[in-house]
């Protein structure tokens, strides 16, 4: 098995290639604490707007249940059952908006961290997610001891909040005991918002400094070494001598394309050895001559013994050889600049066909 790399060798930052398959894996960067944060912060907006008002109605249908127990007759079991899916249906009111909230609150904070996707490869049976080893490793391991410091640390500072809230509403809460049992649901909304509110405040910034946390270690542990980069440069960009290798085919079948094509040329200008540049004109067609084919060295040579072969004339011109192959792309018609001199050729060669015709 290979030796994975050491941190000290991830030297490089990751690449998109890199990050996109970590997200595509399920492997992001989040804060459990921002669920926990909005969860806080839901339970402190029900209690701030919804609590007094569900009080209210919890507390009138208590005060029908107790100050009148006569009104509810209970002379068999399922009298007692209708009194008892009454009272659940007054509790699941009362709290089924809390629930509601704490529920959308959960899945926003997940939300706000990462976009939602179903990722099968986390929920796939492994083997080393029962192996004892693991377990053991991920509890008492260093990142098993950091994640124990910093939830000890978060409990502290949680801890403290309250404290200092609850001790600010200490004679509050001594009062209690002499005030009217009809004033405690708002002494009790009171000192929940207290309380919410400082350990809310205390874990916003707890969680700030997570999420930053949480990010950093996520890149630092995606960090990849040089090797790796170069490998995965090749893997995006092919293989070098592959694409040496495809790149001679392709020339290949253009060249032999490219030949084949010559005994469609009207002429040819050459370069008695080193250049040939095959052209086509035929008034009827239209349009300027076309270069079908061109080449250098053996490929000339080729060309203009394919030319001799199908009786195609071939004009010998150093310099407008040179400038045709240079200029002229293969099934291009050739520039203006090139007109008056390819049709002086084609006028020399006509007249001398015209000659030869006569001659015989």
């Amino acid at each position: 098995m290979a030796e994975q790399p050491d941190k000290e060798s991830r030297t490089e930052e990751a690449t998109e290639k890199k990050i996109r398959d970590s997200l595509n894996k399920g492997q992001v960067p989040h804060s459990r604490d921002a669920t926990v944060l909005a969860s806080m912060t839901a339970i402190l907006i029900a209690a701030v707007f919804m609590f007094s008002d569900n009080v209210v109605q919890m507390r009138a249908m208590l005060e029908s249940f107790i100050d009148r127990p006569e009104s509810f007759l209970i002379s068999n079991g399922a009298d007692a059952t209708a009194l008892m899916y009454a009272i659940a249906a007054e509790t699941g009111k009362f709290l089924a908006p809390f629930i509601v909230i704490l529920a959308v609150a959960g899945i926003a904070g997940a939300v706000f961290q990462h976009q939602p996707s179903v990722v099968f490869d986390r929920i796939e049976p492994k083997l080393d997610r029962i192996s004892i080893a693991k377990g053991f490793s991920r509890i008492f391991g260093i990142k098993g001891q950091v994640e124990f410091l910093k939830s000890v640390f978060k409990l502290s500072i949680v801890a403290g909040a309250g404290y200092v809230a609850m001790k600010s509403s200490y004679t509050d809460i001594f009062n209690a005991l002499f005030m009217e049992p009809t004033a405690t649901p708002q002494l009790m909304q009171n000192l929940g918002v207290r309380f919410l509110s400082a350990v809310v405040a205390a874990m916003a910034v707890l969680v700030g400094a997570d999420l930053a946390w949480s990010r950093f270690s996520w890149r630092r542990d995606l960090r990849m070494t040089k090797q790796e980069v170069k490998d995965e440069h090749k893997q995006a960009e092919g293989d070098p001598l592959i694409k040496m290798r495809l790149r001679s085919l392709q020339r290949d079948r253009s060249r032999r394309r490219m030949i084949a094509s010559v005994p469609k040329a009207t002429l040819v200008i050459a370069n008695p050895t080193h250049y040939s540049v095959a052209l086509r004109y035929v008034r009827e067609e239209g349009g300027a001559p076309v270069v079908v084919a061109k080449g250098k060295d053996l490929i000339a040579l080729k060309i203009r013994f394919i030319a001799e072969q199908n009786g195609i004339p071939v004009y010998e011109d150093r310099s407008l050889a040179r400038s045709l192959y240079a200029s002229v792309e293969v099934d291009k018609m050739i520039p203006p600049e090139f007109y008056k001199a390819v049709a002086g050729v084609i006028l020399f060669l006509s007249q001398r066909g015209k000659q030869a015709r006569r001659a015989m």
